[in-house]
This record gives structure tokens, sequence and C-alpha cells, in this order.
């Protein structure tokens, strides 16, 4: 395994550099261009930064796979859950309720956390999976989600708010029952070390926005 990672490291800081060469070569192409062509006019564009060396590009590489503050804070909310989903169908009409388990580990080292979800939903079975991070490069959170009731992937993006203790993620999906995308919105609100809520909204192309998901969750 540590040879694996080595290698798996070593093919991360070539690709950097690849990419860090693959611009200087792109600069100095760029540059012969230039001279070559006189009567070319003159541009006001900045240049291009300096390519960075081996050290640089190695501290870049520790800080973004390094796990953090917000990476401890999923940590938090390992374990087994008791859920209650309610999901509403139509504007107007009352919801379906069930109930699911869920279980919350980190993976990869804490960089990850994984959320494993079965139960039942409309009278059937019902299996999910979440996977939640924090992107060091974008300062964001990212999340993923997958179900057997589809065969796509859901992916969203957003962001942590201390004061009401809760991420606000965003992203679209097709829509089964148009074709075309629509815009999705989850809210995670960490009530408290035992209690967390989620919330799912959805804006289907060219209309309002409506509340389909809810899970409230209590730790076991």
């Amino acid at each position: 395994m540590k040879k694996i990672a080595s290698a798996l490291c070593t093919l991360s800081l070539f690709a950097i550099v690849a990419c860090n060469n693959a611009n200087e070569n792109k600069t100095d192409a760029t540059k012969s261009d230039t001279t070559a062509t006189t009567a070319a006019p003159a541009t006001d564009a900045a240049p291009p930064p300096p390519p960075m060396d081996s050290a640089a590009m190695m501290k870049m590489w520790m800080e973004m796979k390094t796990p953090g503050d917000m990476h401890k804070m999923l940590a938090s909310q390992n374990g087994t859950w008791d859920n209650e989903m309610t999901m509403w169908m139509e504007p107007g009409k009352p919801p379906s309720v069930s109930k699911s388990v869920s279980v919350n580990k980190m993976i990869l080292g804490g960089r990850y956390q994984q959320s494993t979800y079965t139960g039942t939903m409309m009278g059937g079975p019902f299996e999910g999976i979440s996977i939640l991070g924090y992107d060091n490069l974008k300062k964001k959170f990212v999340n993923s989600w997958i179900d057997n009731g589809g065969t796509g992937v859901m992916y969203m993006e957003g962001s942590y708010d201390p004061a009401t203790k809760s991420i606000t993620l965003s992203g679209t999906m097709p829509d089964p029952t148009t074709g075309k995308d629509c815009t999705m919105r989850q809210v995670i609100r960490f009530i408290d070390d035992k209690h967390n809520t989620m919330e799912m909204y959805n804006t289907p192309a060219g209309g309002q926005e409506m509340k389909m998901f809810e899970i409230k969750s209590v730790k076991r």
C-alpha cells in the first residue's frame, strides 16, 4: 500500500510539473512567434506568471490535500443515525413519510464523509450513498448523491454559514418529467451533536422553487 501511495503521489506531482512545463513551453513559443512577426501590433496584455518551482508546487499540493477544520466538522457527524424522511410529490398534496438508517464515516484519510442510507420509500426498498467533502482548492463543500431510484449522479457545491451552522449547496440535475435540467438546492443544518436536518428544494425550468424532500436525523 505504501508503494501504491508513493506512486500516486509521484503521478500527482508529475501532472503538476507537466502542466507547469507546458505553460512554460507555451510562453516560449509565444515569444518566438512575437519575435518573428515584427509587424504585429503591441498589446497591453499582462505577461503570464513565472512557472512555479518544485518547492512551491510541493507546498501547494500539501495544502490542497491536507484535511482541515471543515473536515473535522464533518467527522463530528460520524456514527449511526435514525432518519425520518418526508417527500412532497406535488404542491398541495400530503407528503409521504418513511424511515431509514444512515451510517456516516470518514474515508480516504479523513478527506470525505461517506453516508450510506438504507430503508424504505414509497412502499419499496431505498438505498442511497452521499459523498460530502470540503475542497481546499475551491474553498467550497462538494457533494455527490446516488440512489436506487435512478441511474444518474447529482453533484452540488456550496458553503458553510457558521451563524446558522448550515451548509447550503446547489447544482442541477435532469428532470425526468421534462427532459430538461432543474436547479437543486440542499441545506444541511447541524442542530447539535445528536440532531441534524437535510432539506432539498427543486426549481423546474421556468418554474418556482418547491421543497421536495426533508430528512430529520437523530444519532444513536
